[in-house]
């Protein structure tokens, strides 16, 4: 089953990196295999989705302090596709995939944000868990529909004991059942993406860490991807993208939250506002251990830049300097790694497992104090975690509904994953695979279709 693609000329990844689980012809010769991949990503409907998912405000909501149209999920991804690719590019690595990653990052990440995750997290307790960056290769290697293959074709390993990936009833190919390899993307790209590669209560140096990056259904794809990999190590196009990740969630949530109002630039200088953000970042954004003092260097590094926003009054010259604030810190952060990187392993291509990402500390710390603003100001505000309560009853409820009435409510596609599934447990977890691809209004809406509350 595993098909090869061919990489460019000079190109340092090798057949086992461009290799797919499914062989598949060139539709069009003169691309490559990651070119191929991104196109896949950037076409799904599960990137298309999260333009209806929670980043920080949800979609749709009017405010006046709000901007009309504020960040999503996807907005969040393809910034942080452009981070990555750049940077990804300047230290060697096929621009092409690191994009694909970023892109393809928090594609399983369930409506509501992590308000969501957490809820579905308690619902699916019995059956694996819930975890986004789990769900978004589960996403990639079985529920996006792209590609299907005859059953018979493919090892057994591969397919769930519940035969959670097989369509009922497929008779397309002369009455054999067909099994989903969802994007069939190349091995490179779905190691790229895993930002955690072990499963639930597997953390390396965390036994607590909720974190994990595959679900036990998902082991066999997840070990044909790991395929020569280390143990619990991350390759450099995914640590590309995780800084990626890391510089524009914080970049623009802190941007997003001056936009508003909710951050005011003087406060920062105040010594009972600062000991409230180092109360949030310290064990969130930075180990336990950090000394408070350097945190405060960092806010204070960045405060005395000249381009620093000591005020926004909304007018277009304020709108025009925060952008350019958001310009350099980004500009500032991937500029930190890729010198610390190259210092380390100097001027040739990074790519796979020949190297990790280097980045300073003192990056990291601004970059976590940057998180810690929004946070401190954005996430903990009272009307914020009256409407994350909501959220979570409409969620759970939501869950709880289907379990009694499935398959009613269930879209035609996981209705027949259901209807095949041969276990409560497999049962259950395509629901959760359901409630996981709603957008936040499908949910509320399928809440109120199926419990008449709203």
């Amino acid at each position: 089953m595993e098909g090869i693609t061919a990489p460019h000329d000079g190109s340092p990844y090798d057949e086992a990196d461009t290799r797919r689980f499914s062989a598949e012809p060139d539709k069009r010769p003169g691309r490559t295999a990651f070119q191929r991949d991104r196109a896949r990503v950037l076409h799904s409907s599960a990137l298309r989705r999260l333009a209806g998912k929670t980043q920080v405000v949800t979609p749709g909501s009017q405010s006046q302090e709000w901007d009309a149209s504020p960040r999503t999920r996807l907005t969040h991804s393809l910034e942080c596709a452009q981070v990555g690719r750049e940077l990804g590019a300047a230290l060697g690595c096929d621009p092409d995939l690191v994009e694909t990653a970023c892109l393809s990052h928090d594609m399983g990440h369930p409506p509501f944000g992590h308000n969501g995750e957490q809820v579905l997290n308690d619902f699916a307790k019995d059956c694996g868990g819930f975890e986004g960056n789990a769900q978004s290769l589960r996403l990639l290697t079985r529920i996006e529909p792209k590609r299907f293959v005859r059953a018979d074709s493919v090892t057994s390993e591969f397919t769930t004991p519940a035969g959670a990936a097989v369509e009922a009833g497929a008779a397309a190919d002369g009455g054999a059942r067909l099994v989903s390899v969802g994007l069939n993307l190349t091995r490179a790209v779905l190691d790229a993406a895993t930002k955690y590669p072990w499963p639930q209560g597997a953390h390396p140096t965390d036994p607590d860490s909720v974190k994990f990056g595959v679900y036990e259904d998902d082991l066999p794809v997840f070990e044909w991807a790991r395929r020569g990999a280390p143990p619990n190590r991350t390759c450099f196009e995914a640590q590309v993208m995780d800084w990626a990740d890391d510089v524009a969630y914080s970049v623009h949530d802190f941007e997003d939250g001056l936009h508003a109002g909710h951050v005011d630039p003087g406060a920062l200088l105040s010594v009972p506002e600062r000991d409230e953000i180092w109360a949030v970042a310290i064990g969130r954004y930075v180990p336990h251990d950090t000394d408070p003092a350097q945190l405060a260097a960092a806010l204070d590094r960045l405060m005395a830049q000249e381009w620093w926003p000591h005020g926004y009054d909304g007018t277009a010259v304020a709108q025009a300097r925060l952008k350019d604030a958001t310009s350099q810190l980004i500009g500032r952060f991937c500029l930190a790694a890729e010198g610390a990187t190259r210092a380390e392993y100097g001027t040739g291509r990074l790519t796979r497992y020949g190297a990790s990402l280097v980045v300073p500390r003192e990056a990291r710390d601004e970059c976590a104090v940057l998180k810690a603003v929004a946070h401190r100001y954005v996430m903990q505000r009272a009307d914020q975690e009256s409407l994350r309560a909501d959220q979570r009853i409409v969620l759970a409820e939501l869950a709880w509904t289907l379990t009694a009435r499935a398959p009613e409510g269930l879209d035609p596609q996981f209705r027949a994953l259901f209807e095949t599934a041969t276990d409560d447990r497999a049962r259950k977890r395509v629901i959760v695979d359901q409630i996981a691809s709603l957008t936040d209004a499908a949910a509320r809406s399928l809440h109120t279709a199926l419990t008449g509350r709203t």
